[in-house]
This record gives structure tokens, sequence and C-alpha cells, in this order.
């Protein structure tokens, strides 16, 4: 049986992260065939959540490694987009029953429309949702979705969950050549949608689309004055270290 997790691996984000992959499909499954994906194409797109990974064998391997782990973070990400998982709420609820970590969310953002799973992302301690556009056309362009939702949906979602949210909302944008010169409007959309961080990344794994310079990410940080912002060249520097929970939460003004 293929083990499905991983790690700890080192993250710019999160530290020392021990993945859980709970779609652990052999090739890559996802609601978007995104241009600079490091896993290369969807070969199976799926928009339908449904039970890829027992529950049963999630315990199994997390009790197995509990008594020697180092790790920062338990972060559900790997071959797929994770809230394709229908039983990601209860995952994370046997993650934190077995571990005494913090489970971080890396996700696309395609399905935050749908209730269900912001009602399951809403137990993470942290979640990092993905924008890589700055309108419909671009979205389509980069992200290649084969979802329904429209852009503006999604951002509507995002907007919605962080009303309800009380763990730490990062904002993940991907920089490329396609989108780099509106980095202004993806600033504002981040401002609309109030992270506690924005984490400005470019493709720095192998993959068919080339990176933006440290120059060039330089100048489009410049545009998100006033958000805390994590420029992925800058986090690589082991003297810069992102946001903590605890600093998050002890920083978020009650409501």
């Amino acid at each position: 049986m293929k083990s499905i997790i991983y790690g700890p691996v080192p993250s710019w984000r999160l530290g020392r992260s021990l993945g859980v992959d709970l779609v652990s499909t052999e090739g890559k499954t996802c609601s978007f065939d995104c241009i600079y994906c490091q896993l290369g194409r969807t070969i199976y797109p799926e928009v339908e959540r449904r039970e890829f990974v027992a529950m049963t064998q999630l315990a199994r391997e997390l009790e197995t490694v509990k008594n020697n782990i180092v790790a920062d973070y338990v972060t559900f990400s790997g071959m797929a987009e994770p809230t394709l998982a229908s039983n990601l709420g209860e995952a994370i609820r046997i993650a934190k029953s077995i571990l005494p970590l913090p489970v971080a969310i890396l996700t696309n953002s395609s399905l935050m429309p749908r209730e269900d799973v912001c009602d399951d992302l809403a137990q993470a301690d942290v979640v990092v949702a993905k924008i890589d556009a700055a309108n419909e056309q671009m979205f389509r362009q980069i992200n290649n979705p084969v979802i329904d939702y429209s852009f503006d949906q999604i951002l509507y979602s995002i907007e919605h969950f962080r009303n309800r949210f009380r763990g730490k909302l990062a904002l993940q944008m991907m920089l490329i050549a396609i989108n780099k010169d509106y980095a202004r409007q993806m600033a504002d959309i981040a401002r609309r949608l109030s992270p506690d961080e924005v984490q400005l990344n470019t493709p720095l794994r192998p993959c068919p689309v080339k990176p933006l310079t440290p120059e060039t990410m330089a100048i489009i940080e410049n545009e998100f004055t006033g958000l805390r912002v994590i420029n992925v060249y800058q986090a690589l520097k082991p003297e810069v270290v992102p946001l903590n929970l605890e600093e998050t939460l002890r920083r978020r003004p009650k409501l």
C-alpha cells in the first residue's frame, strides 16, 4: 500500500512540514492544470469530492511516526488538490488527535465556493489559498480550471471564508511573465481579501515556466504596501522567518 505521508520536508512558508497526500493518486489529480506546476500536467481532471484514502490508513501511518517526528506543521498537500478529498475535515481531526502539531492546508482555492469545503478548511490552523490572476481571462490562461466557478466567485468565497476563519489565512500568488505587470491589481485583490500574510512566489523548481528574477520580485513586492508579505527569494534566506501561528493569532483583533 502506497504511503500517504512524506517528509518532513523543508518549506519556505512553514518550516519543517510533514506532508499528507489525502488523494494519493499515481498521477496528478486536480481541478486546475496550471501552466507552471512542478508536478506536470493534470492527468486526472476532477471537480467532484470523494474519498480517496481511508482514515484507518491515515491514523495508522501517523501513529507510526508520532514518537520520532520533528516538524512544525502537518501539511495537507501532495500530488493533488486536497479539498477534493471529501473526508478532509475528518482527516484534520485525526491528525490533531495523534500529533501535537498545527495543521496547514495548501489549496488552489477552486472549491472554496462550496460550503462543505469551507467547513473542512475552517478546522485547520493555517490555510494557504492560491490566487495567481488579476482577472477572469488571466485566471483561465494561467490556471486552466476545469471547474464551473468564475474567478469572481472564488474571490468572493475566500473573502467570505476570511470573515469566519479564526486561524491564519495566507494568500499565495505565483508571479510569472504573464501576470507580473498586473502586480498592482493583484495587490488590490489581496487587500480586499485581508489575509494574515501574502506569499509572493515564482517557479524556482523545474517546470516549463521561467521564474522571475529577484530584482523583478522586489519591484512587485513594493506594490503590496501595507500587507504582511513574504517574498520567496527573501524567505529562502535563513534570517527571514515567516510569521508563526501564535504571533498571527495574538495580533488578530477579537471579533
